[in-house]
């Protein structure tokens, strides 16, 4: 799985209310969710993403309460992949369930900065930062987790299993 996409850079210890607040939860559509991602923290990032864009952080993005609202949020909003330094563990389990690309990189997210374009090769274990030219290795998901991401989600990939 390949992703090409812009740079949305954020720091450490980034939780789920700033993802997506609190008060916007009494919603499941996505698309609604998508409309509040990132507005905790980040007030203009629903006006500048795009589809295909990427969340680097730093150490335990995700953290904070269990709500699956906030990689959904992410997801919906057009982000293909976030990369940080480490997740929240729960937050980590609930991107793959949705389908959400998440990479852990310790060296990556230290040198990429706001609003370089990426190339993340997700089966071969690399980054390639198109802006500075550096490059970054990472450790490659388990081909079952792959088949979870490639399907959309746990559920899809069950589906789709089943179908065989």
């Amino acid at each position: 799985m390949k992703i090409k996409g812009k740079v949305h850079k954020y720091g450490r210890d980034v939780n789920t209310d700033e993802i997506i607040p609190a008060k916007y939860l009494d919603t499941t559509d996505e698309k609604e969710l998508a409309s509040y991602c990132m507005t905790g923290i980040d007030g203009s990032f629903i006006k500048k993403v795009k589809t295909g864009d990427i969340i680097v952080a730093g150490k335990n993005f995700g953290c904070g309460s269990s709500r699956e609202h906030a990689p959904i949020s992410i997801k919906a909003a057009g982000i293909k992949c976030v990369i940080a330094e480490s997740f929240a563990r729960i937050f980590y389990r609930n991107a793959i369930n949705i389908g959400l690309s998440i990479v852990e990189s310790g060296d990556a997210p230290k040198k990429i900065k706001d609003g370089d374009t990426l190339n993340i090769d997700l089966n071969r274990g690399t980054i390639e930062d198109m802006t500075s030219r550096k490059k970054f290795s990472i450790k490659p998901f388990p081909p079952f987790i792959r088949d979870i991401i490639s399907a959309g989600g746990l559920m899809k990939q069950v589906k789709r299993t089943l179908k065989k």
